[in-house]
């Protein structure tokens, strides 16, 4: 017996879509054939289990989807390195912390994929998230000062702005563009 409300099918697409795409992958076929019976059995499941809708943009730009791309490529090599320093240099003695860093986004989209990207790049990882105020709660190691929980933080808003660049809503985009414009006057000394 349902419980809940009927997620339209349009709606439901992309979520579908992605199922189909992973049923391929984990069998390593992608051949008509078992494509189609990926599709049926992800249409069963997602109408027998209920999993809430993704809530997507309506909008997609590539070339800040290849910019995060290279970006996270980059954090990803520069962090291993560091990590191999830090284990090399001071091993057991690192300082940790845990860093609060409050994202602009609510969208649960942004905030996965932000604490996501973070969490795949050595040297840090999401530890909680609370969705009520989109906060990202980070273990990281080599960070034993406030200005380095300040770069951590700035950091992470980097990235986040990059997703919502790429991915992001209209409204999150234009707070995006709101926030460079003021840093920008600020660099300049317009900001009365």
């Amino acid at each position: 017996m349902r419980n809940h409300p009927r997620i339209p099918l349009l709606k439901e697409l992309p979520l579908i879509i992605w199922l189909v795409l992973l049923w391929g992958a984990l069998w390593q076929d992608f051949s008509l054939g078992n494509l189609v019976f990926g599709a049926l059995i992800a249409f069963v499941v997602t109408n027998i289990f209920y999993l809430p809708p993704v809530d997507l943009s309506g909008r997609f730009n590539l070339i800040y989807a290849l910019g995060f791309g290279v970006r996270f490529l980059y954090k990803l090599v520069v962090a291993s390195v560091q990590v191999l320093w830090q284990a090399i240099a001071h091993g057991p003695k690192i300082r940790n912390a845990v860093v609060a860093v409050k994202l602009r986004s609510h969208s649960d989209l942004l905030v996965t994929a932000t604490g996501h990207s973070l969490s795949l790049i050595p040297g840090s990882l999401v530890v909680e998230v609370d969705r009520s105020t989109s906060t990202l709660y980070l273990h990281c190691l080599g960070v034993d000062t406030q200005e380095a929980a300040e770069k951590v933080r700035d950091d992470v808003r980097a990235t986040e702005s990059w997703l919502i660049r790429a991915i992001g809503t209209k409204e999150d985009l234009a707070l995006v563009r709101a926030e460079q414009k003021d840093l920008r006057e600020l660099r300049n000394g317009k900001v009365s």
